[in-house]
């Protein structure tokens, strides 16, 4: 019979793999084996990594591929919210590894590092067996290599002067993230959440570009209301976003025309 990943490294509910398909695949398998989390999931590459909309996500060895297992960490209807928690978390985990390095949040996941993507997050989830809910929280850092055939900027830390080993940054997440849900409360904190998140984000105030599929929308980002919704100003008024790629206004590659 077959052996599964073997574990390198287990610390206090840490587990270290040196490849796996999806540290998010991994996560939602072992909720569903029966695991209550917060459970932590690293691996050294991913062959299958995964950003929004089932795009892949390049996994090479030195970057940070790792995701969170929580279950039934708040009502289902508001686990969306926990984007916004994840992203405050890993700029707060950021700045503290490269305090001189310009980050920024992007609208709904990603975080932005002298205005070329540096990291996502995914957020994903699903009803187990026993009635709960499983959240899982996966997060992809450019520490060495950053993708060349992109139709947007990337970067990744190293060629931002800013060299940092995956697991000294996951190191920095599992504590700020743990900060940052605490103050998030289960949804009671969203508002001071919200307040934090709009001091860090991209674009806020300025015209942008929202795609959503065949859609386009143009206005200025206003603000995210109180269920983080993004608020675009535009010719027909305001409207709130739930969903869709961001980008500022006239900065969007020919190729994502395609």
């Amino acid at each position: 019979m077959a052996q599964g990943p073997q574990i390198l490294t287990r610390l206090d509910r840490v587990e270290t793999f040196e490849t796996l398909a999806s540290t998010s695949d991994a996560c939602m398998a072992r909720a569903r084996a029966g695991e209550d989390g917060p459970l932590w999931i690293m691996a050294q590459s991913q062959s299958a990594g995964r950003g929004r909309l089932g795009r892949a996500w390049s996994s090479p060895r030195g970057n940070l591929h790792a995701s969170l297992l929580l279950v039934d960490p708040a009502p289902m209807r508001i686990a969306p919210q926990l984007g916004f928690v994840a992203g405050l978390a890993l700029i707060d985990a950021l700045r503290a590894q490269a305090p001189h390095a310009l980050f920024a949040l992007k609208w709904p996941n990603d975080v932005l590092c002298a205005g070329a993507k540096l990291a996502g997050v995914l957020v994903e989830g699903g009803g187990l067996l026993d009635g709960r809910f499983a959240a899982v929280i996966g997060f992809g850092v450019n520490c060495a290599h950053h993708p060349a055939d992109l139709p947007y900027a990337a970067t990744d830390l190293a060629a931002q002067g800013a060299p940092c080993a995956p697991g000294a940054l996951l190191e920095r997440l599992v504590a700020s993230f743990a900060r940052r849900f605490a103050q998030w409360a289960g949804g009671e904190g969203f508002a001071g959440l919200r307040t934090d998140w709009l001091g860090c984000a991209a674009n806020l105030g300025a015209p942008i570009e929202v795609r959503q599929g065949a859609r386009v929308l143009n206005g200025l980002f206003e603000t995210i209301d109180a269920e983080g919704r993004l608020i675009l100003s535009g010719p027909d008024g305001r409207v709130a976003l739930e969903a869709g790629d961001v980008f500022p206004l006239g900065a969007i590659d020919e190729r994502m025309m395609k």
